[in-house]
């Protein structure tokens, strides 16, 4: 891979992350974010490696104060009630990066199983948030596991199936190009 390239798509990512936490869907009960989509898109175009320096560098910007974040930014929004879902960004886009990397290993073999490997990918990254979100929650502010899992999870569980699929679409269509850019040979006049 051009590491300079490397380096050019990682920020982008980390970039649309950014991006993605403050586009709203306004949809009841609650609206929902493009923030996770945009994190399972790393994992599913960039794998696990690039997409977890994309995210790496989303949390380091929020950590260090930069706003980044729905909630602002710095250590006390990073730590907050809601901090679980932001560290759980981590292994969500490693499973769903690895899970994607050996998907697209063998699309030619059978379709089928190539595409339900990435959709499977995308919605176990996406289990992942809740499975540290959702108790980071419950400690952090007290609640029962009924107020926890309707606070920070049911109100959200079709919206995140819904971003898993389109992650998957998306992956789809521009996988190609992505893995050209990173993957293309330095010309005369770049600067690696």
């Amino acid at each position: 891979m051009n590491s300079s390239r490397s380096v050019l798509v990682t920020a982008l990512f980390a970039a649309l992350i950014i991006v993605g936490a403050f586009l709203r869907i306004p949809l009841p009960p609650v609206p929902i974010t493009l923030q996770t989509l945009m994190v399972l898109l790393a994992g599913l175009l960039l794998g696990w490696k690039l997409g977890l320096a994309s995210v790496g560098i989303y949390l380091l910007l929020g950590l260090i104060g930069l706003p980044v974040f729905t909630t602002g930014g710095g250590y006390a929004a990073f730590f907050g009630p809601t901090g679980g879902f932001l560290v759980a960004l981590l292994p969500a886009v490693t499973i769903t990066g690895i899970g994607a990397d050996a998907g697209w290993k063998h699309r030619d073999k059978n379709p089928w199983i190539f595409t339900a490997s990435l959709i499977l990918s995308s919605i176990m990254g996406t289990i992942v948030i809740y499975a540290i979100g959702v108790p980071w929650l419950k400690t952090s502010l007290g609640l029962s596991w009924q107020a926890a899992l309707a606070g920070g999870m049911y109100p959200f569980l079709i919206g995140d199936t819904v971003k898993a699929i389109v992650a998957v679409m998306v992956a789809l269509r521009l996988r190609e190009r992505i893995m050209g850019i990173l993957q293309r040979q330095t010309e005369i006049g770049d600067i690696d």
